[in-house]
């Protein structure tokens, strides 16, 4: 594909599924809008209810998240995100999100991501690898046991 080819582009929130965060937490849910390839790059929403400790994580790259909806934090530090934060994640970093209550039943964000988030277990044992190819194989395998047509979330121009 030629660059001339490339055009600007949108991608309707309606247009793609929640899928859930399986196998680690079937209550959390993810929303693929790009998983990139070349950069390895992804762009997700993601739901959580409150309450919810997700897997602490380490991740190669860096990540910027936007909170949309509720609040959160990580384990590991004081501050704590509302609607409207922008939370920016230096690269080789480690950390617990935990969804807070104090805000509403749910947090939503919206994550851009670089590299491998490696996550792992209580007993601090590496027990995933995610990336923005495990998020194309999620979100796949998740249209094709529910009849839904998948889209090419690694196009520049869906």
């Amino acid at each position: 594909m030629l660059y001339e080819n490339i055009d600007t582009a949108v991608i309707n929130d309606n247009d793609l599924p929640w899928v859930p965060f399986t196998p680690y937490d079937d209550n959390v849910f993810i929303k693929y809008f790009k998983c990139d390839p070349v950069r390895g790059e992804t762009i997700t929403l993601l739901k959580a209810p409150a309450g919810t400790k997700l897997l602490k994580h380490h991740h190669s790259g860096t990540v910027i998240v936007y909170t949309i909806k509720g609040s959160w934090k990580y384990l590991e530090h004081d501050w704590i995100a509302t609607p409207g934060g922008v939370v920016f994640e230096t690269a080789a970093t480690s950390h617990t999100p935990i969804a807070l209550t104090e805000h509403g039943d749910e947090i939503i964000t919206l994550n851009i991501t670089m590299g491998d988030l490696v996550y792992f277990d209580e007993n601090n044992n590496v027990c995933a690898i995610e990336n923005w190819k495990t998020g194309v194989e999620r979100y796949r395998a998740f249209c094709e046991a529910n009849g839904i047509e998948a889209k090419d979330i690694t196009s520049f121009s869906i």
